[in-house]
């Protein structure tokens, strides 16, 4: 009898779990399939988090970041834009330098190590498989490094 109890006690709490997994469907929580094309896709938006104050504290800059109603991949080229779901990856500036490097990882966090104490700032945009800014999807994020020890960035992943 307590094999049936257990049995019992088992089932009802797949099917409340069950319950839970449901309150949110797939598309809901990934985004639309690449199997279809998207209708009248809505904006793309980009989402960036301020420093990490435990990077800063070591002369490192890591920001969290997400994406909606894109897909973070690398592709890139004119032909590209005609993908649905849309496509598209990063833009990164630091400190109004005349250079930029692409981010196509959706890592979730840029990563920029080696920074001196002071002031600077990163400019994060979002941008289509041809490099063009999808409009006002630029983050600008002005910070202070403080004074620190020079130290190995390999060390600090986890």
């Amino acid at each position: 009898m307590t094999h049936v109890k257990i049995l019992a006690a088992a089932i009802a709490s797949c099917a409340v779990l069950a319950a839970d997994a449901s309150a949110q469907n797939a598309r809901e929580i990934r985004g639309a399939s690449p199997y279809v094309a998207v209708e009248n896709e809505p904006a793309p938006r980009l989402i960036v988090d301020p420093p990490l104050p435990e990077g800063l504290a070591i002369g490192v800059f890591w920001a969290q970041y997400r994406v909606e109603n894109v897909r973070i991949v690398q592709v890139f080229g004119a032909g590209a834009r005609q993908v649905s779901p849309r496509i598209g990856h990063l833009h990164i500036t630091v400190d109004d330098l005349p250079w930029w490097w692409a981010d196509a990882s959706d890592n979730n966090t840029v990563d920029i190590a080696g920074l001196p104490a002071g002031p600077h700032q990163v400019t994060i945009a979002l941008v289509d498989a041809d490099h063009n800014v999808f409009p006002g999807q630029t983050t600008t994020l002005k910070f202070i490094v403080p004074e620190h020890e020079k130290t190995s960035h390999a060390g600090h992943h986890k």
